[in-house]
């Protein structure tokens, strides 16, 4: 394990610290997995009225150039010029090989031609290093260490942001803006990764604490740890780059599809596109799929799945506790033939055969607030 003296701080450690935070490394930072009020009342305020969380140690960057959007098209598969400004959109970053380097948000900034990328924390070096690399002599890519970034989501969260940003709640779910949080620049986007209605408030470091001290101010807002955003984003059923998509997956057996816009899959114009959309039509062995154990014991990542015939025909990438369903769930990758919605199959933990169902996600219903 990394010594703590190794591990990187956001601009909020010691506030974390001064919390209470219970403090491990994730991604190479030194991140609060938990504060007093525990992993479960976290979960389940987040999903009640509101948290805050420090996702700092993600990687944002802007793509500048004569066509910073056409540039990355050549790496992701989204529809990116068609992107309009003032919108977010999620993005996969592909290797040559048709797998999946990351995934990671890009948005069109009102105004400016830079794109604004956020992406993930422990691959955000080699994501800007293959970006750079790849987009030489076409685009630009600035990383902006110097910013802090905090994720305020939950029912609550638009009428807390809106007493500390007049205006910001008549955003609508991936919208970004400019605006001011508490007096500090910032770039606000409606987003996030619990599946409830959200923010995410990037701002200059130097201001992190004060906008942070500022939100947890309010009553409705508690701080939340890593513990909690896995088990959120777990029931929302979204991906968690290094354990349900890699450089080992592709996005028709992560079923991510959707995420390739139509005018990209007819031109095939990035990355292996012919190889993935031979996929499209064609298939794969394995398909992400989600679980539904019977009884309470969770199914933890690596967990071999078995079909009725005790055969290993796939394996668990996450799994846990839903608090809010008060039942475990888990995703994971199965054989394509037996990955239709409702599908019996053992999950093999501790030796002993689990009897599960392959069930739809998200395990709870998205709450974003979309645009009538």
């Amino acid at each position: 394990m990394t010594d703590t003296e190794d591990l990187k701080k956001t601009p909020l450690h010691a506030l974390h610290v001064e919390l209470g935070g219970k403090m491990v490394p994730f991604g190479g930072y030194d991140m609060p997995v938990q504060y007093p009020a525990g992993i479960l009342k976290e979960h389940l305020h987040t999903r009640e009225k509101a948290g805050l969380f420090d996702v700092s140690h993600m990687g944002q960057a802007f793509l500048a150039g004569a066509d910073p959007a056409r540039a990355l098209e050549r790496l992701c598969p989204a529809d990116i010029v068609g992107l309009k400004e003032g919108m977010q959109r999620y993005g996969l970053l592909m290797t040559e090989q048709g797998t999946i380097k990351d995934d990671f948000m890009f948005s069109r900034l009102a105004g400016e031609s830079a794109l604004y990328l956020v992406v993930n924390a422990g691959t955000k070096d080699g994501d800007f290093a293959y970006i750079a690399g790849k987009l030489d002599g076409v685009a630009v890519l600035e990383p902006r260490p110097d910013r802090a970034l905090l994720a305020l989501q939950g029912p609550a969260a638009g009428a807390v942001l809106e007493r500390h940003s007049p205006g910001i709640d008549k955003l609508t779910f991936m919208k970004v803006v400019r605006c001011t949080v508490a007096g500090a620049p910032a770039i606000v986007s409606r987003s996030g990764y619990t599946g409830e209605d959200g923010f995410e408030i990037s701002i200059e470091a130097i201001h992190a604490e004060r906008v942070a001290r500022a939100l947890l101010g309010e009553d409705e807002v508690l701080p939340i740890g890593l513990g909690a955003r896995d088990s959120l984003r777990l029931e929302a059923g979204l991906c968690l780059y290094g354990h349900d998509i890699d450089e080992t997956t592709d996005p028709v057996s992560a079923n991510l599809v959707w995420s390739i816009a139509k005018r990209r899959k007819l031109d095939k114009d990035f990355l292996a596109g012919e190889a993935i959309m031979d996929k499209v039509f064609n298939g794969t062995p394995t398909k992400r799929v989600g679980f539904r154990p019977d009884g309470r014991a969770p199914a933890r990542e690596g967990t071999e799945i078995a079909d009725k015939s005790g055969r290993i025909v796939g394996k668990i990438t996450s799994g846990g506790f839903g608090p809010t369903l008060n039942a475990p769930v888990a995703m994971g990758y199965i054989e394509t033939a037996l990955a239709a919605d409702g599908t019996d199959v053992d999950l093999i933990v501790r030796g002993k055969p689990l009897p599960a169902k392959v069930a739809p996600m998200p395990f709870v219903p998205h709450r974003y607030r979309r645009a009538i």
